[in-house]
């Protein structure tokens, strides 16, 4: 259980379920997604610092996990306990609420540009209509008293030399490409560099899926050779006996 780490404070004020789950999500993990695997090291970890107690046991905390949909029983792999999409999910917000936790949360889908623009938020500027210019955006006070100047009262008229627009930024996407080795290297020496690795992968796809998404988001895994993976694949994620062939991945 190399890298897990736990404190009863963090149990303050938590049913043993809600504390016994946030260790699940962190966990699986390191174990490639194994939930086997994963509730024999939570089991430890329990056993160790006393979690659950006689009202509500080890026991009760599998049956809750499968009750509450965060894993199911694999009928092709004889029942065995898999992830579900809501523990995938569950993994991917954990991971993101435990890096990004500290940073200031931006504004959904925007990404500021120095471009001036039809959309975004406004910048108090004001330039004349051009061809394409949203209509919404004309200042119509600023746009009359142009063509008032103009042509007076008597004759009023307005024509498209008058009209007056508030400029805005321009918001843009973003498409990001993550590139993750999975050699024998992330291993090397017996330190664990993979688990990391996913927790930061999973933690920007969660983050760019939900924060932004108007953007793009592909991920690339490299040995000997190098193929994309799916969000979905990230848990699961494990080291191969492979050369570390960064030309492949790039």
């Amino acid at each position: 259980m190399k890298g897990i780490q736990y404190s009863a404070a963090e149990a303050k004020n938590q049913r043993p379920f809600e504390t016994l789950l946030e260790l699940f999500k962190e966990i699986i993990v390191h174990t490639s997604g194994d939930v086997t695997e994963a509730l024999d090291w939570l089991r430890q970890l329990d056993e160790h610092y006393k979690i659950t107690n006689d009202q509500y046991t080890f026991d009760d905390f599998v049956e809750e996990l499968l009750d509450a949909g965060y894993v199911a029983a694999d009928v092709k792999q004889g029942g065995a306990p898999v992830l579900t999409s809501k523990g995938e999910a569950g993994v991917r917000k954990r991971a993101m609420d435990s890096i990004f936790s500290n940073i200031k949360k931006g504004e959904r889908g925007q990404h500021k540009t120095r471009a001036a623009g039809n959309d975004g938020e406004a910048l108090g500027d004001m330039r004349a209509y051009q061809f394409g210019d949203s209509l919404d955006k004309i200042v119509m006070n600023e746009s009359l008293k142009n063509a008032l100047g103009s042509n007076g009262l008597d004759h009023f008229q307005m024509t498209q030399d008058h009209l007056v627009v508030e400029d805005a930024n321009f918001s843009s996407s973003l498409s990001t490409v993550l590139m993750i080795d999975i050699s024998h290297s992330m291993i090397l020496y017996g330190e664990d560099r993979i688990t990391p690795a996913k927790m930061v992968a999973l933690a920007l796809a969660e983050w760019i899926t939900t924060q932004f998404p108007k953007d793009s988001l592909d991920i690339i895994v490299y040995g000997n050779d190098s193929w994309p993976i799916s969000i979905k694949e990230l848990p699961y994620l494990q080291v191969g006996p492979y050369h570390t062939n960064t030309v492949a991945g790039l």
